[in-house]
């Protein structure tokens, strides 16, 4: 366990010295290990006088029948990390068992040409007549030609002026992988989330040495060396997950959360964060602020919960619940950075005519 008290950390400092990876890996030489200060400075401002439109409007595309948990991770989490409005994107023929599990969120049927496979040029017309301000695209769901054609077409975001930034994760990373190229064809800015397998199949398909992936899960400076070279190449923000998540961007800048947590292996943690990181982005933050404010709020949501249950019997769910705890606790610690009142201890403003 951490030697200092939960939601205190030390000053963001780099990695150790032997962590400086090669230029010619495309990594920053000093890799920031992130702290609560820093990520405080990044959570969006609530305006007092906001509404669920003001905190952002987000499209998850996710789920089938064998993995609706996954799509149902993502809402939930995104929004108990804020969202103002989460719209769930399903199979038509899914959507009323999906519409029967969530609750706050809104579902929307997708076009399709085989029971729960889409029609990829009416799914996708209909997801761009659909107003969002990011997209969550990949937990849960089917495998198949028309996914990957789903996911070609979205990355591609033809005609959009200013396409909303996706968040790419599990299926969307293995279709991904077979696109050859798919990088000289993305203009939609996005996160990338795959954990070292996924890591590797894109690695692979780009063309990339594979020749040190073994280490992709314990060697902290082969991490923040692969990562950087990916997201310098691809040109898109890579989050290599596991113990001390790697955030890299494409220009060079990469971070590490200083989270080591095993209750945090267990099924469903990766679709937390995934909506965690969509819902930033639908509240406006860039790519890279988000993708490190999101990883960092999912490790403290772990830490919460494994103070209270241990290294084992954590569930994904139960991230979604801490998740509000852990992001009151930065905004509070924004609020005193920038002067103001201790959250949730604001001085009453006397109406007029009190004495």
């Amino acid at each position: 366990m951490a030697d200092r008290p939960f939601g205190f950390r030390e000053p963001a400092k780099p990695v150790s010295a032997g962590a400086t990876a090669s230029p010619a890996a495309g990594a920053a030489s000093s890799p920031l290990t992130l702290d609560d200060r820093l990520i405080a400075g990044l959570l969006p401002v609530r305006s007092a006088r906001g509404h669920k439109g003001t905190f952002g409007k987000l499209l998850v595309i996710a789920g089938s029948l064998d993995y609706a948990g996954a799509a149902l991770l993502v809402c939930r989490a995104a929004g108990r990390s804020g969202a103002g409005l989460v719209t769930l994107a399903v199979p038509e023929s899914l959507q009323p068992l999906f519409a029967a599990k969530v609750v706050e969120a809104t579902t929307m049927a997708l076009p399709e040409d085989d029971v729960e496979e889409v029609d990829p040029e009416p799914a996708l017309a209909r997801i761009l007549d659909h107003e969002h301000d990011a997209i969550v695209l990949g937990p849960g769901l089917r495998p198949g030609l028309a996914t990957t054609e789903l996911v070609r077409e979205l990355l591609g975001a033809a005609g959009e002026v200013a396409p909303a930034p996706i968040v790419l994760d599990a299926e969307a990373l293995r279709s991904m992988a077979t696109l050859g190229e798919w990088w000289a064809a993305a203009s939609r800015p996005a996160v990338l989330t795959p954990h070292p397998g996924e890591f590797t199949r894109l690695r692979a398909g780009a063309g990339l040495d594979p020749g040190t992936d073994d280490d992709l899960a314990g060697d902290d400076v082969t991490r923040a060396a692969a990562a950087a070279a990916a997201a310098a190449r691809w040109g898109q923000v890579v989050v290599l997950k596991g113990a001390r998540t790697v955030i890299a961007d494409p220009d060079g800048s990469v971070s590490v959360a200083p989270f080591e947590n095993p209750a945090l292996a267990t099924g469903g943690t990766g679709d937390v964060l995934a909506g965690v990181i969509g819902s930033l982005l639908a509240q406006g933050l860039t790519p890279g602020a988000a993708a490190r404010a999101g990883v960092y709020l999912h490790g403290l949501a772990g830490e919460l919960v494994r103070e209270r249950l241990g290294d084992a019997g954590l569930l994904a769910s139960d991230l979604t619940e801490a998740l509000p705890v852990v992001r009151k606790r930065l905004a509070a610690i924004a609020e005193r950075e920038r002067g103001g009142t201790r959250l949730g201890f604001a001085a009453r403003t006397p109406a007029r005519g009190d004495s």
